[in-house]
């Protein structure tokens, strides 16, 4: 292998690919030797349960430039790109999944784009060889809520085949589901982005991991990213805005029990206001209270940032594996 630092790593999340893996290696080698830079090529074995361990541990015996991270388990392919950035040394990053439906001959002309001034180039499945009502109806619908909610308008959030410059990720933590957004947090955070239509081929072999949970996940993880972005650092602004909501709605509870008692000619008594103004009020505090909980969350949370989503068994061919 080799100590010196590379300026591209590929990322490749792996999980039951036993039969995609050497082709895998052998088109990404074939691709990246031809751009003259230095690279890695970093497999994130994801708790793969048939031979892949295996396969890739052969693979970075051969050649230098693969290097493998082994999970202890399986922990979801958004720590496996957690990962695969915790461990790459590459100014340039770009993940592509181990199924071949993502073609390696579209890295040069991403990183021709990242040259033209970039910080991210997405890719875009514009001809995409899946099932239409089981995958690219259910994508496109996702990707129009997306681009609607974010304000980042991509047509594929769901290609894994990126590229992005270190320097506007690096500081992003991933949890969750969370891969699919990196480009909303790049966006979010000033960078340059463009998209790039990229081939896209049927699965030949093993059985895709995704599916209808999946898509149920999308506007949850939607709803978190959208909050994390807008009120992550003050979420009292969220609760406290809903407190005093309740609190204006409380008050006006009260006015129209004043109408009753002085003009309306019947008891407030008889009515359910006091009930309905009572429950505002608790509300209103209880609202503000969660919103305090809330800032001591987030103030835990970055000051413990060095939590990881994920365990490793083993790593081969990194420097520090000598």
């Amino acid at each position: 292998m080799t100590d010196t630092a590379a300026s591209l790593s590929i990322i490749v999340p792996v999980y039951d690919e036993e039969q995609n893996l050497p082709l895998v290696a052998e088109k990404l080698l074939s691709v990246l030797q031809d751009t003259g830079r230095e690279f890695e090529i970093i497999f994130v074995n994801d708790g793969s349960q048939d031979g892949s361990g295996a396969v890739l541990d052969e693979l970075a015996a051969d050649e230098g430039h693969i290097r493998v991270v082994h999970f202890k388990r399986n922990f979801g392919q958004t720590s496996a790109m957690m990962a695969g950035l915790d461990y790459s040394s590459g100014e340039v990053i770009i993940p592509i999944d181990a199924d071949l439906q993502n073609d390696p001959v579209d890295i040069p002309r991403l990183l021709e784009r990242l040259d033209e001034g970039y910080d991210l180039v997405s890719g875009w499945r514009k001809d995409r060889k899946d099932d239409t009502l089981r995958r690219n109806l259910p994508s496109w619908v996702a990707n129009w809520i997306i681009s609607r909610i974010s304000g980042v308008k991509l047509h594929d959030y769901g290609c894994t085949l990126k590229a992005y410059r270190r320097s506007i990720i690096e500081d992003i933590r991933l949890y969750g589901e969370m891969h699919r957004f990196l480009p909303v947090y790049a966006s979010w955070s000033g960078a340059r982005t463009t998209e790039l239509p990229v081939q896209h081929h049927p699965r030949t072999a093993g059985e895709s991991k995704y599916g209808l949970k999946r898509i149920i996940k999308v506007p949850l993880d939607l709803l978190v990213v959208k909050f994390l972005g807008d009120y992550a650092q003050k979420p009292i602004y969220v609760f406290g805005g809903f407190g005093l909501f309740s609190h204006a709605l409380a008050l006006l509870t009260f006015a129209v029990m004043l109408y009753y008692k002085f003009w309306g000619g019947k008891s407030f008594i008889e009515t359910p206001l006091p009930v309905l103004a009572a429950l505002l009020i608790l509300m209103g505090f209880v609202s503000m209270l969660m919103g305090l909980i809330a800032e001591l969350v987030v103030r835990t949370y970055h000051e413990s940032q060095s939590k990881s989503t994920y365990s490793v068994s083993k790593t081969v061919n990194f420097p520090q594996d000598d």
